[in-house]
């Protein structure tokens, strides 16, 4: 028996001389003739060889493929109907009493058809066949059920493949194919580049043959834009907030410590003064040096001085305790709250709560809490 052979064999090496074993030969290395390449298929460049040539010369072949043109692809009729469940039905239905089948595939190009029949055997594929047969492969592989070819079709798309120039036919084609990813993508780059392709031959035909399609696209597009506007506004107001809260703080920060030439009346500005940390203190400094000279600093009459007394009202707002406030007139404009409209008080607490908002970690101890807003 051959097991017995090899534990003979086992023993004689065993108790043989340690000097008699032969030396093992050395491992290959990288550039060994003999490794194999891999192909597009996964497989070894022999057996893709092997399954090419048997599909090129129709060696026993038992199926004749009618394409358009009246041209002919001879093929097996055991390796295509396995590939595909669609061909093995149409194979049992063209069944005749002789030894070919024959079925016919049509609407799309010759050389395509071949491109596809040749991928059932080998899963293989040329790049430049790829390219020039990407959209008949995507709408074969979906008809005849060939998952494998479909993921193929659709990587190379994603890939490289989707351009400006096919991207409508592929977004309709994605939709009728149940290609979900792909009609995202395709979706994508249609908003993206809307404007230009709008004006195409492809857009007017999806238009004819699917108005609610392109009604859809069209709508969507609209609803992006307007997106995207909201969010650059709510991101615009977000920053205004941010730098009206930043200048409440300056507020109280000079008129409380002071900062570098400004300061409260009752404290002398030291000429070494700190650095200070408040970057809304530059302006804020030259507004108050406006405000205390101008010679209109009545609300309306200066622009600037309008915007002074509405910080001011809006600090008076944000404090949490006027008794101890060193801030001019914080207690005069809590006076006045009782006497707005209603209408000009709920515009101020929106406000007040945007601008308490806007810190979203921590706050001042001298402002309110933005839960009491």
């Amino acid at each position: 028996m051959v097991t017995t052979g090899c534990l003979d064999l086992h023993k004689s090496f065993k108790s043989a001389d340690s000097s008699s074993v032969p030396i093992p030969p050395p491992l290959p290395s990288k550039s060994d003739g003999r490794k194999k390449r891999l192909g597009p298929s996964s497989v070894s460049t022999a057996t893709r060889d092997t399954w090419d040539r048997l599909f090129n010369d129709g060696y026993k072949a038992d199926v004749v493929i009618y394409t358009d043109n009246g041209s002919i692809i001879y093929a097996h009729a055991n390796i295509i109907g396995t590939a595909s469940t669609v061909i093995r039905g149409m194979l049992k239905q063209a069944k005749r009493h002789g030894k070919w089948h024959t079925i016919s595939i049509r609407g799309v190009p010759h050389d395509a058809v071949r491109v596809f029949i040749r991928f059932l055997y080998s899963s293989c594929y040329e790049k430049e066949e790829m390219s020039e047969f990407i959209m008949h492969l995507l709408l074969l592989s979906h008809a005849y059920v060939v998952p494998q070819l479909k993921r193929v079709c659709e990587w190379h798309l994603e890939h490289g493949l989707l351009t400006t120039e096919n991207v409508i036919d592929v977004f309709q084609l994605a939709l009728l194919c149940d290609f979900p990813r792909l009609s995202l993508i395709s979706h994508c780059m249609i908003m993206k580049h809307f404007k230009e392709l709008s004006a195409t031959e492809a857009w007017t035909a999806m238009k004819k043959s699917h108005p609610f399609l392109e009604k859809e696209v069209r709508d969507s597009v609209i609803i992006e834009a307007n997106t995207r506007k909201e969010r650059i506004r709510k991101r615009n107001d977000q920053r205004i907030y941010s730098q009206l809260y930043e200048a409440m703080e300056a507020l109280v920060h000079i008129c409380r410590d002071g900062c570098k030439t400004i300061g409260p009346h009752d404290k002398d500005l030291k000429p070494d003064h700190a650095p200070c940390n408040y970057e809304a203190c530059k302006g804020l400094e030259s507004l108050i040096r406006h405000f205390a000279g101008c010679k209109l600093r009545v609300p309306g009459g200066c622009v600037h001085c309008k915007r002074m007394w509405q910080l001011l009202e809006l600090h008076s707002r944000v404090c949490a305790d006027s008794d101890q406030c060193r801030v001019p007139l914080c207690r005069n404009f809590k006076e006045k709250m009782e006497k707005q409209s209603k209408k000009d008080e709920s515009r101020w607490k929106l406000l007040v709560k945007n601008v308490l908002g806007s810190k979203k970690i921590g706050g001042s101890p001298f402002f309110l809490p933005v839960t009491s807003c």
